[in-house]
């Protein structure tokens, strides 16, 4: 058994421990409340970290995409585990999603506990998180404002993948990733109406634009066209240290 991630969730601290049956799809989840909120646990790893974030606007279903992209790249034979930071003090870590699934009205409390605002120690915090980590592919979940926080918690990522609901936002958040020097991977429209998923195609730019639809909290979306592609880019390039 070893220890592969914290992160924090309110309060407390959510580790990830992992042995040979996660490989089965088990993991075992235990949430501690009294280790210092200052510990800090950094896996080193030979490559340099992808550090993708997810950009948009609110309520565009960036959390379900982050779930679906996590548990779609976990299929993945050979892909490098997905780590997740969730930069947006909203009570919707990491663990949410899959709480959602089991059991919403707990999802639900726990969010409402542990929902907080942006602090410059909270800010510090995720930044430097986002800058130690080293891990081949990180997600980064943030808010859905491109703000000054935003741009400090993202300084050192290197990917986005741009999610809305209105196509016409997807401009402001372009501005975001060109001022702090980080590639569009994709630019997805979050069809919440829609019936089916349009796949990413590579543009001459170098983005994949598609669809994605009806994202709603506590419905996997892992098989979904869209998430599924990105996922597959996404592993791809983690492994191929691009």
């Amino acid at each position: 058994m070893s220890l592969l991630h914290k992160s924090y969730v309110g309060s407390s601290i959510e580790l990830l421990i992992m042995d040979r049956s996660f490989n089965r799809g088990r993991k075992s989840l235990l949430i501690i409340s009294d280790i210092p909120r200052s510990s800090t646990w950094i896996v080193p790893h030979k490559e340099a970290a992808m550090k993708v974030v997810l950009c948009g606007p609110p309520r565009s279903g960036k959390s379900c995409m982050r779930q679906g992209l996590k548990d779609a790249v976990r299929r993945i034979p050979g892909a490098p585990y997905p780590y997740v930071i969730t930069a947006c003090p909203d009570g919707e870590g990491a663990w949410f999603q899959e709480t959602v699934n089991v059991d919403p009205q707990t999802a639900a409390e726990l969010k409402a506990a542990y929902k907080s605002k942006f602090t410059p120690e909270f800010v510090k915090r995720i930044t430097d998180s986002v800058k130690k980590v080293a891990l081949p592919l990180v997600v980064v979940d943030i808010g859905g404002i491109p703000s000054a926080e935003n741009e400090q918690i993202c300084s050192t990522a290197t990917h986005a993948v741009l999610l809305a609901g209105d196509v016409s936002r997807f401009p402001e958040w372009r501005a975001f990733c060109e001022k702090l020097g980080i590639k569009v991977l994709a630019e997805i429209h979050s069809d919440y109406h829609g019936q089916t998923d349009d796949v990413p195609q590579l543009g001459e730019d170098g983005v994949h634009r598609g669809s994605v639809h009806h994202l709603e909290r506590g419905e996997p979306v892992a098989d979904r066209p869209t998430i599924k592609a990105l996922a597959e880019i996404l592993a791809g390039m983690a492994n191929r240290g691009e």
